[in-house]
């Protein structure tokens, strides 16, 4: 009876035991059911995702990138374009000698200026160009008292005539240099009283001028007394042209009846006074009178622009006051 008992009881203990196993089981495998669930739904989530991202970084990486073009100021033009054809060389802006070799392009401007000045094939100077033209500086440079920066300027055959001045296309009063590439034999009248002292007049007044340009003609391939000239310069954002022949603008005017004998009775009588008194003032006959050979003629400061010398002189900051 006792046997069986036990019998009994460990039956039963087994089968309980086996309950509790199988239950046990079942958990876990309903646990592993879960995270199965969660490891296979959630990855899937996150690899479309990244399928994604993918897809749109691959479409970016294989965009073509347009760069724009960066926007680069316009350098001046180098001087190996500008002087093609052209053999640079150096030659003292005082040099007196008249020659000129063919094919040369020299710095014509005194100082730090660039003015160039140009020959052709048969050394003829025909043409000056500069990017800016700065006055003379009286009071920073050596100028002499006559005004100019040198004593004399260069020989080029035709100035030893009476009525042909050597004629600078850039004046001192400009910046220019006095050698044979920057002088040029010009009637005396047209160089003192003419046009090309007028253009001279102007672009002091204004103060300088920009974009400057002087063509120079010949009547021959022999000669260097130039037939005619042609400027073009900025003055204030205008652009001016002035075109002349090389000839007494005077005798011209007569010609073409453009004086009256009355007029040019009454104009000779008032002009020859201020003619003969100019001649004793510009003791350089250049045209322009400096503050010095004013004083040095017993005239007192300042002239004014009512006098009929100021028109001879230079008024720097064009208050219309001259020695103030």
């Amino acid at each position: 009876m006792t046997k069986k008992m036990n019998y009994l009881i460990l039956l039963l203990t087994i089968v309980f035991m086996v309950g509790c196993t199988n239950s046990e089981d079942a958990s876990v495998a309903d646990v592993e059911t879960d995270l199965q669930k969660v490891t296979t739904v959630e990855p899937n989530k996150i690899s479309e995702e990244e399928t994604a991202v993918a897809v749109v970084e691959e479409q970016e990486e294989e965009k073509p990138v347009v760069e724009e073009p960066e926007v680069e100021e316009k350098p001046a033009q180098p001087k190996k374009e500008r002087f093609s054809g052209y053999k640079l060389i150096e030659v003292d802006g005082g040099d007196l000698s008249g020659y000129r070799e063919p094919n040369i392009v020299v710095d014509i401007g005194y100082g730090d200026r660039e003015y160039w000045g140009f020959t052709n094939e048969n050394g003829q100077l025909v043409r000056v160009i500069a990017d800016e033209i700065v006055l003379q500086d009286d009071r920073n440079e050596p100028v002499l008292s006559t005004g100019r920066y040198y004593a004399d300027e260069a020989k080029v055959p035709g100035v030893e005539s009476d009525v042909l001045d050597e004629g600078h296309v850039i004046a001192d009063s400009l910046g220019g240099v006095s050698n044979a590439y920057n002088i040029t034999p010009q009637d005396s009248t047209l160089n003192r009283h003419g046009d090309q002292a007028y253009m001279e007049n102007e672009i002091r007044r204004a103060g300088g001028a920009t974009k400057f340009e002087a063509i120079i003609t010949y009547s021959n391939t022999k000669t260097q007394i130039p037939s005619s000239y042609q400027y073009t310069y900025t003055i204030n954002g205008n652009v001016i042209t002035d075109s002349f022949e090389n000839v007494n603008p005077d005798e011209v005017n007569e010609s073409l009846g453009l004086t009256g004998n009355n007029e040019s009775e009454s104009k000779s009588e008032s002009s020859s006074t201020n003619e003969g008194e100019l001649s004793s003032v510009d003791t350089n006959g250049n045209g322009i009178v400096t503050i010095a050979e004013a004083k040095a003629a017993g005239f007192s400061m300042p002239i004014t622009r009512e006098h009929w010398l100021y028109q001879y002189m230079q008024d720097r900051d064009n208050d219309g006051m001259v020695g103030e």
